[in-house]
């Protein structure tokens, strides 16, 4: 199957040289030179994926974001940025970005990052049409709509870390329902309809965050090292000197873990992370 890719890049050289090297590859490529044409181009094209330069010129990469997330276009999107500052980053993933690649970058990264996309979206909507059926077969049974979970209160306070060594829960795991939704703790996320409440409170999530969520959750006790974590969400191990798995857990913990709130999201020292209440 050819996927299609929009590739926004103002840089010329840049732009031409993944333009071609994207096509070598097997995609279909409709590249533009700014933030206004690729807006234009993601409303004519309905592409798989887009490859979006957050330094354009009128309207930048993270204002097209915002405006397509605003829109409800889920379309995967992959940042190129020459900003390597975590809040930097941080900003492309709260305008809704679901991953980033720094300059200068290797193409064959850029490769990686776009097929580890595609194939969350691919299973992603082969896992919402799979839960759907299952749901609707099991109203029928019970003459009934789909089986939805109930939420438990909230919790409270800051995150905190602990020694290195994997471990289990015990009889802390999550629950999951025949309709794909999963409860661990006071979270609640509904995968066949991307959503998760931590509560009565909704997160509003990227997809990478949704998916880091969710893998978390369903293995709540568990404590998931690095290596799992990325092979899981990117399908690419990025190595040891990478912080993207960091950024992303720490602009998770922002949105779940709130003031007040008892921490879900823990950093085992060496190891990885785990969701669990302490």
């Amino acid at each position: 199957m050819t996927h299609s890719v929009l590739l926004a890049e103002d840089d010329r050289p840049i732009r031409t040289a993944l333009e071609r090297a994207l096509t070598l590859e097997g995609y279909q490529v409709t590249a533009v030179a700014d933030g206004i044409q690729a807006l234009a181009a993601a409303h004519r094209e309905r592409p798989d994926v887009i490859l979006l330069d957050v330094m354009m010129p009128g309207i930048d990469g993270l204002q097209v974001c915002q405006v397509l997330r605003a829109e409800q276009d889920r379309t995967p999107i992959l940042m190129l940025t020459a900003r390597v500052e975590t809040a930097d980053r941080i900003a492309g993933l709260d305008a809704g970005a679901d991953d980033y690649v720094v300059k200068p970058f290797e193409v064959e990264e850029v490769f990686a990052r776009l097929r580890a996309l595609l194939r969350r979206t691919t299973a992603g909507a082969a896992g919402a049409a799979g839960a759907a059926g299952a749901a609707g077969a099991s109203g029928a049974e019970d003459g009934g709509g789909p089986a939805t979970a109930g939420t438990g209160p909230d919790a409270a306070e800051e995150p905190g870390e602990t020694g290195g060594g994997a471990e289990t829960g015990g009889a802390y795991e999550a629950r999951v329902a025949d309709s794909g939704v999963v409860e661990a703790a006071d979270l609640r996320i509904d995968g066949p309809s991307r959503r998760a409440w931590r509560g009565e409170r909704e997160l509003e999530l990227t997809r990478t965050e949704f998916e880091l969520l969710e893998l978390l959750a369903r293995n709540a006790g568990i404590v998931l090292d690095h290596s799992t974590i990325y092979d899981r969400i990117w399908g690419y191990d990025f190595g040891p000197g990478s912080k993207n798995l960091a950024v992303y857990v720490g602009y998770l913990r922002r949105k779940v873990d709130v003031p007040g709130s008892r921490p879900l999201i823990h950093t085992v020292r060496g190891v990885g992370y785990v969701l669990r209440e302490d």
